[in-house]
């Protein structure tokens, strides 16, 4: 069964549906200075484009096609509003930004990296830095939960889905398997996720646990 669509979520999947829909009529005009470019460290000057802050926000809200979005939007609505709903509006969509930017900054390092090699000048685009690292929450929060989840063809615990999918972002992401795909952004969500998660939990590398203030909810 699928989870209602709360507030955050909802805001979530319309505000990147329109922001595909503009794509498709604005064309490379957008494209190119809203998605996230390298830095070019070798001083010689963007090939193509160039990297600007805002782009570390901006490209988690475009996708490369229609499928890129719809199977982005689906993880969103299936893991992203049992967060909301147990963490409430405010504490969801924090978690959201920090994994979406956490997950940029790890495929702008890389990025980067590659073109001061000689490597070509590729840009990002996606949410699924940010779906990662909210399938790294759920996978904290409700860890023996029970689904299927295509392609796998029977029933597993959303923990052992998350180690399974962050293992293949890492294998893919080191042997450059699958290229044209954002393995780095997607360790990035998860691994900012986990921190934020364990800031919230006072756990390390934060110091102890902490006892939760008056009105502040407990993060499981």
């Amino acid at each position: 069964m699928f989870p209602p669509v709360l507030p955050v979520t909802r805001a979530l999947l319309i505000a990147n549906v329109v922001v595909f829909l503009f794509q498709q009529v604005l064309g490379a005009a957008v494209t190119d200075l809203f998605v996230q470019w390298p830095i070019d460290f070798t001083g010689v000057g963007p090939r193509d484009g160039g990297f600007m802050l805002w782009q570390l926000l901006t490209s988690g809200f475009m996708h490369g096609s229609p499928g890129h979005l719809f199977f982005n939007m689906l993880a969103l609505w299936m893991f992203g509003s049992p967060l909301e709903a147990t963490w409430g509006e405010k504490r969801f969509i924090t978690y959201y930004f920090v994994c979406l930017i956490g997950a940029n900054l790890c495929q702008l390092l890389v990025s980067s990296w590659v073109l001061a090699s000689g490597g070509p000048n590729i840009y990002s685009m996606g949410a699924s830095g940010a779906v990662f690292g909210v399938l790294l929450g759920y996978g904290m929060l409700f860890p023996n939960q029970r689904m299927i989840v295509f392609p796998i063809p029977m029933e597993i615990r959303a923990r052992t889905l998350v180690i399974i999918y962050g293992a293949l972002a890492l294998f893919f992401g080191i042997t450059g398997t699958k290229a044209g795909i954002g393995h780095f952004a997607h360790l990035g969500g998860m691994i900012f996720g986990w921190l934020m998660i364990r800031y919230w939990r006072g756990q390390p590398p934060f110091g102890k646990r902490r006892p939760p203030g008056p009105r502040m909810r407990i993060v499981k």
